[in-house]
């Protein structure tokens, strides 16, 4: 198996690059430029090519059975809202240059493409109501949309020699690169200088477990063709209250969200095979990264 990931060198798909070269997997990262010595822990090889639906990407694909597309073009530092001034080139890039990569990776021969969608799909829902795959998505954020556009791109070139699979991924925390700023990076230090921090809950998952979800799809023999990725509703308090307690702060935590939040029902991931690190994983890592 050679599995080619695009975005391998972003936060999420560095995960699932890891995960891969964990299972002795040959691994192949497409890329605007090469991934600096150092990044992975083990050898990967590099293709150049970005979200550019007229750009010829068949050679990408030489000798590739799987194709894994975590990347994604937007303002730097920005999903929702990512598409900053320019919608249209938003647009274009990552959903008509997302559907060329698909169709690229089916003229191949790759069998089987994950694709990283995000929880944005289902937009506006009940409040507090659990979001399973069934549910009609009501996006309500350009991200959202193209992404929901993509998926049902996805899903219609299925069929008998290629199969697609849609992670529906949460918010994903994790030990960063090595130089670079944690997701929570920002909310640590106001908290540890004693500045105020806003209520919020928020779904979340483990990038390791986010990965062990794209693995989970690579790898059942028929997958659902989408697939909610999360772990936990995680409340600010209780995050904070883990680095009060590695760190000692005087500071008080700030108070408990009252807001609704709607949890992702996982159950289909978990029939793959799939369990996440839940509350202890959390604690783990961000006492690591403290």
């Amino acid at each position: 198996m050679t599995v080619l990931v695009t975005g391998g060198t972003g936060f999420v798909g560095r995960f699932v690059v890891e995960a891969l070269l964990r299972q002795g997997r040959a691994v192949r990262v497409m890329g605007r430029t090469a991934p600096p010595g150092g990044l992975f822990s083990g050898p990967v090889g590099f293709v150049q090519g970005s979200l550019d639906p007229d750009r010829d990407l068949s050679s990408a694909f030489d000798g590739v059975t799987h194709l894994v597309h975590a990347a994604f073009d937007h303002v730097p530092g920005r999903y929702r809202g990512g598409e900053g001034d320019d919608p249209k080139t938003f647009r274009r890039r990552n959903l008509d240059g997302s559907v060329a990569l698909f169709e690229a990776a089916k003229r191949a021969g790759a069998g089987r493409t994950v694709f990283l969608s995000s929880r944005a799909v289902y937009g506006v829902q009940l409040p507090g109501a659990d979001l399973a795959e069934h549910m009609e998505p009501h996006p309500d954020t350009l991200y959202g949309e193209v992404k929901l556009a993509a998926e049902r791109a996805l899903t219609a070139m299925s069929d008998d020699g290629f199969r697609g699979i849609s992670l529906r991924v949460t918010g994903v925390y994790g030990p960063p690169a090595p130089r670079r700023p944690h997701k929570w990076s920002d909310l640590f230090d106001d908290y540890l200088a004693g500045r105020p921090v806003a209520p919020r809950r928020a779904t979340e998952v483990h990038g390791d477990d986010a990965a062990a979800a794209v693995l989970a799809a690579l790898d059942a023999p028929e997958p659902p063709p989408v697939l909610n990725v999360s772990d936990i509703v995680l409340d600010r308090h209780d995050l904070l209250a883990i680095v009060q307690a590695a760190t000692g702060s005087p500071h008080p935590l700030p108070p408990r969200s009252g807001e609704p939040v709607n949890a992702m029902d996982c159950a289909l991931l978990r029939s793959l095979g799939w369990r996440p690190g839940g509350t202890e994983l959390l604690e783990h890592t961000v006492r690591a990264m403290l």
